[in-house]
């Protein structure tokens, strides 16, 4: 079982097909950097921003047999109350990306390679559709990120549906992360750092609630990545389930379709899980739609590529 298990994630994570690539990685440019500072937000997260550039990442792939790697910017998300920096912060962070991957993909000497999901100045919902545009179609973004909430703003939220709509039409891949839940019980959080358990969590909340408000089957064209394995939602999926007869029978919520919906959705397996994890999330999806992430650099090279040989060790002899 466990041969047939990690055979299927390296199937499915591309280790074994013509290119292998990183669905699940952060740039952190020193613009970003300061103006979290700026804000006093650095540890707003609970724990601090690795340090990261741009040569060092490349040169980890290499080592490690990346070929291509989509950027997403982290937590925390860029707006801190100002509409109007937020705009411009999104703006001259997907600059900074589009330059970064033409940039550096040429000048390294390296097969490797970097792609970038764009970032959009939630919570305005009109300004996120206006950034979308212009970093597909200017930029060169091949997908966009979107924080699980922003600031209390979940997605699954009615008033974001205009941008479902958006990136619907587009086909977009859209790279899911979860961000500080709002609100949050500071003592658990300080206690159990978000990283550690409420990041599945409110990966979980997230995902349930663009369901059981029906947006994935809605707007089907989206492709939509979910973080670390599907956090809990091997277990919340069937629940929801279940429970959703009586929930619609008294007017709680709407139609839904399970199946339309969980087909939007794709699955990264960043935070090194383990066969149990590979083993729940398949009665949710295929393993075509299983995909490699590192987390990096909020992982180390070496557990990237300790976790990558043990992947390997169980590949059949080709």
């Amino acid at each position: 079982m466990r041969q047939t298990i990690v055979s299927t994630l390296l199937v499915l994570s591309s280790m074994a097909a013509a290119q292998v690539t990183d669905y699940h990685a952060h740039a952190i440019p020193d613009s970003y950097r300061e103006l979290v500072a700026k804000h006093n937000m650095l540890l707003d997260e609970g724990f601090p921003l690795p340090q990261w550039s741009a040569e060092a990442h490349l040169q980890m792939m290499s080592e490690v047999g990346i070929d291509r790697t989509i950027l997403t910017i982290p937590a925390p998300h860029p707006f801190f109350g100002d509409q109007t920096e937020c705009n411009t912060a999104c703006r001259q962070l997907n600059k900074e990306l589009a330059a970064l991957c033409l940039t550096s993909n040429s000048a390294s000497g390296l097969t490797s390679n970097f792609q970038f999901a764009a970032i959009l100045p939630l919570p305005d919902v009109n300004a996120a559709i206006e950034e979308a545009k212009y970093a597909l179609d200017t930029l060169g973004a091949v997908g966009v990120k979107l924080a699980t909430n922003v600031y209390g703003q979940y997605l699954g939220d009615s008033v974001l549906d205009p941008l479902m709509e958006f990136l619907s039409e587009r086909q977009a891949l859209v790279i899911l992360h979860p961000h500080k839940p709002s609100p949050v019980n500071e003592k658990v959080m300080h206690q159990t750092p978000l990283a550690m358990q409420e990041y599945l969590s409110e990966t979980t909340r997230t995902v349930c609630n663009m369901i059981s408000r029906n947006v994935l089957a809605r707007y089907p064209g989206m492709r939509v990545v979910v973080p670390h394995g599907g956090a809990y939602l091997p277990i919340a999926i069937p629940r929801m389930r279940s429970l959703y007869p009586v929930m619609r029978q008294n007017g709680l919520v709407g139609e839904i379709d399970f199946e339309a919906n969980l087909n939007s959705l794709y699955f990264d397996l960043a935070g090194s899980p383990s066969d149990e994890t590979i083993r729940a999330l398949l009665p949710l999806t295929t393993p075509d739609r299983l995909l490699y992430g590192t987390d990096y650099p909020y992982v180390a090279p070496k557990v990237i590529k300790a976790n990558i040989e043990r992947i390997k060790q169980h590949l059949p002899n080709k």
